[in-house]
């Protein structure tokens, strides 16, 4: 495994605390965003401040339009931006807090994960450039966690950039993972907001250039154009030394220990 895909994994379940964890949703709402759905795309887009669904449609690539645009704009009605930064930041940093006592640890691989951040070059990178203008201040878990999120969003941007490459829409790149076996149709259609039909005419599209199977099993085409994106992904993403990885990785397998994160889920973690 290369060591951008290596990072990915072992930083990805400290940042996913973010969806499967109720505190981060419950400051949120507190704050008065209406429903798991919108709480989501209030506190994943709101460093680029009150923007509107269709630039976040395009960002939350595999997500449906319909469910982006449930959320905003009418969100920023409700909750200002700034707020719900500083009411995320802080409620993942809780979060961690609880699931990770080693607070030397913490403070250890923040730094290092620092360090990759400030060597990222953002070009064609929005998502992740909002997330690195944000300033966590000196706690040690809410730094690590925006570290996190900035390496997760950058190589989410990148996995946009490899999959339009390949001609592919955001339902349509959807459906390639689904074909890898690393998550299901039900999965992503529920949690992306996607209808059967949206999802069966997708599939006939992919099925006419060669890359699927009437089922939406991948193709050999189909699977060297799932293992190009792939690939590219990791060439474009933020890597790290594996003393890093490895001193994530205890903390991952403390977070996957929890239970926090059901398997399988949407992103794909084992």
């Amino acid at each position: 495994m290369v060591s951008a895909r290596r990072l990915w994994s072992a930083i990805e379940p400290i940042h996913a605390v973010a969806y499967f964890h109720d505190e981060p949703t419950d400051a949120l709402q507190r704050l008065g965003a209406r429903g798991f759905w919108m709480s989501y795309f209030v506190g994943r887009f709101a460093p680029l401040g009150a923007v509107g669904p269709s630039p976040v449609a395009a960002m939350a690539f595999g997500f449906a339009p319909g469910r982006v645009a449930r959320a905003l704009p009418d969100a920023w009605s409700f909750v200002d931006p700034a707020d719900a930064v500083v009411a995320r930041v802080g409620a993942c940093a809780s979060v961690l807090r609880d699931l990770l006592p080693d607070e030397a640890g913490v403070t250890e691989l923040a730094g290092r994960l620092e360090a990759c951040v400030d060597g990222c070059d953002y070009g064609g990178r929005p998502l992740a450039a909002a997330w690195a203008a944000v300033e966590p201040g000196d706690d040690p878990y809410a730094r690590l966690w925006v570290a996190t999120s900035v390496l997760r969003e950058h190589r989410g941007d990148g996995h946009v950039l490899a999959a339009v490459t390949e001609g592919l829409t955001g339902l349509e790149a959807g459906i390639t993972h689904a074909g890898t076996g690393a998550v299901t149709r039900a999965l992503l259609t529920a949690s992306r907001g996607w209808t059967e039909d949206e999802w069966d005419a997708a599939v006939e599209a992919l099925r006419r250039r060669g890359l699927v199977d009437a089922d939406g099993s991948l193709t050999p085409a189909g699977s060297e154009l799932r293992a190009r994106v792939e690939a590219r992904t990791d060439a474009l993403a933020p890597s790290a030394d594996e003393s890093t990885v490895a001193l994530a990785w205890p903390m991952r397998e403390r977070v996957m220990g929890s239970g926090l994160l059901p398997v399988p889920n949407p992103i794909g973690l084992a």
